[in-house]
């Protein structure tokens, strides 16, 4: 049995809304609250359909559920040890700080797959997503105290064995992970993925024009 891609994806977003929005876990709450994650989540699906391809095989959730759940739960032990990192940054301002840019590579290639990534990284405390690479399938992340990257790293790519099989992408947890690079702070990376975007919705035509004419 098959349904639509965008369906599941709507769906998932309930879900993780429910972990993620911070409410009491009562059922009557937790039941609200994937009705208005369901409600805000299937539209999203909807809009950005083109990412997820077209249809999903009803049988493949059995077998990637326990591996939605460990995403999940990865994700938020990950989101609170976050926060509690920088609330003890805001609290001892004297804390040194060296804010840094990394190339991190990536083994999923499925744009569903990058982007949860990428969601999940921007999500956490601490760190923001900042462009995707896709001539190198690569993130540029920024992060508040780079001293460390590898600290950082460490559990986006427990993210990522996760979301290669939930994915069913065709690397496996197994594959070594590629290397990651220290950008330089005095150079920011270009924007790569943002002009494209633009370019699709008919935006930046007159910037571009101008350019051009001038």
């Amino acid at each position: 049995m098959r349904t639509r891609r965008w369906i599941v994806a709507g769906l998932l977003f309930a879900v993780l809304w429910v972990f993620v929005s911070g409410n009491s876990l009562a059922p009557q709450v937790v039941v609200t609250t994937l009705i208005v994650g369901t409600a805000v989540g299937l539209p999203v699906a909807y809009v950005f359909r083109r990412l997820y391809g077209e249809e999903f095989r009803i049988g493949r959730l059995v077998t990637i559920v326990p591996y939605i759940v460990l995403y999940v739960l990865v994700f938020l032990k990950e989101v609170v040890v976050a926060n509690v990192d920088v609330t003890y940054r805001v609290l001892a301002p004297k804390m040194p700080l060296e804010p840094q840019v990394i190339l991190i590579p990536l083994r999923v290639e499925t744009e569903l797959g990058i982007t949860t990534i990428a969601n999940s990284i921007t999500i956490t405390p601490g760190t923001i997503t900042l462009d995707h690479d896709p001539e190198e399938n690569a993130l540029y992340v920024h992060m508040i105290d780079g001293r460390d990257p590898h600290d950082v790293v460490e559990p986006i790519r427990q993210w990522e064995d996760y979301a290669l099989l939930i994915f069913d992408e065709q690397r496996n947890p197994g594959d070594p992970a590629p290397e990651i690079t220290i950008h330089p702070p005095d150079h920011p990376p270009e924007p790569k993925t943002v002009p494209q975007s633009l370019a699709q919705f008919g935006l930046g035509e007159d910037e571009n024009e101008e350019e051009r004419n001038g």
